[in-house]
C-alpha cells in the first residue's frame, strides 16, 4: 500500500511539473517545482538548479534553501565542484561522504560542510548531446541515493530538460519566421520599387534594381529603406 502511494505521488510530481508547461509558461516556475517535487519525494534535505546560460557561464536558477543556494553560487562562481563536473561531463556525480570524499573540490568541501550537508546527488540535465545543467540533490545523511530515487531524479531533469529546449526551439524558430516574413515583406516593397524606377528613369526592371542597389550602397542605406521612400516618392532616383 506505502509502495502504490509513493507511485502515486511520483505521478503526481510529473503531473505538476508537466502542468507548468502551458503556452508562455514561466521558466522560473518550473524549475522551481522541479526542485520543490525533488525535495518533497526523494531522499534529499535540498535541492537546486543550475543552467548555462548563453555565455556558456552555469547559474543559480533554482533552489529549496538559501543554504543549498549558497553552496551552489559558490561553486558557479568558482567554476569547481560536483554540480560544475556534472555539467561538464554530462554524467551523475555522487558524493556518499563530503567530508571524506570531498577533498577534490575543497571550496565546495567546505561550503557545503558548513551548511550542514554531508552527501550530493548531482543529475546532469541532458537530451543526446547536449548538457545544459544540473540539478543537485544535497543531503544531511551519508551515503548514496537508492536506485529508485536516483532513478526518478533523472527522470525529473529529462522532464524540465525536454520542455526547455522545446521553449528554446520554438522561440528561435518564432524568431527565424519573423526575420522572414520581414524580409518578405521588404521584397514585395523592392519590387514595387523597381517599377516606380523603370517608370520614372525609363529603365528595364533589372536596370531598376541596379540603380536601386547603387543608391542604396552610395548613401549608407538598406535596400528595404531606400525602396520604400521610392515608393512614397520621398525619393527619385535616375539613370
Amino acid at each position: 500500500m506505502a509502495i502504490l502511494s509513493r507511485a502515486r505521488r511520483v505521478s503526481a510530481a510529473f503531473v505538476r511539473i508537466a502542468d507548468t508547461l502551458v503556452v508562455d509558461y514561466d521558466v522560473i516556475d518550473q524549475l522551481q517545482t522541479l526542485v520543490d517535487e525533488s525535495v518533497a519525494l526523494l531522499d534529499a534535505t535540498a535541492a537546486g538548479l543550475l543552467l548555462v546560460d548563453p555565455a556558456g557561464e552555469l547559474q543559480v536558477m533554482a533552489s529549496t534553501s538559501e543554504r543549498s543556494q549558497l553552496v551552489e553560487v559558490l561553486q558557479s562562481e568558482a567554476g569547481v565542484g560536483p554540480c560544475v563536473d556534472c555539467f561538464r561531463t554530462g554524467a551523475v556525480v555522487s558524493v556518499r561522504d563530503i567530508a571524506a570524499d570531498g577533498s577534490a573540490w575543497p571550496q565546495f568541501q567546505s561550503a557545503a560542510l558548513s551548511q550542514g550537508f554531508r552527501s550530493l546527488h548531482a543529475v546532469p540535465m541532458r537530451l543526446r548531446g547536449q548538457t545544459i545543467g544540473a540539478l543537485n540533490l544535497f543531503r544531511q545523511e551519508l551515503g548514496s541515493l537508492s536506485a529508485e530515487d536516483a532513478a526518478i531524479a533523472q527522470a525529473f531533469a529529462d522532464v524540465a530538460t525536454i520542455s526547455l529546449l522545446q521553449e528554446r526551439a520554438l522561440r528561435e524558430s518564432a524568431v527565424v519566421n519573423e526575420q522572414l516574413q520581414r524580409a518578405l515583406n521588404s521584397r514585395i516593397v523592392i519590387e514595387q520599387a523597381k517599377g516606380v524606377i523603370a517608370h520614372t528613369a525609363n529603365a528595364s526592371i533589372d536596370g531598376s534594381f541596379a540603380l536601386l542597389r547603387s543608391y542604396a550602397r552610395a548613401h549608407n542605406q538598406s535596400l528595404d529603406e531606400t525602396a520604400r521612400l521610392v515608393v512614397e516618392r520621398k525619393l527619385t532616383i535616375s539613370s
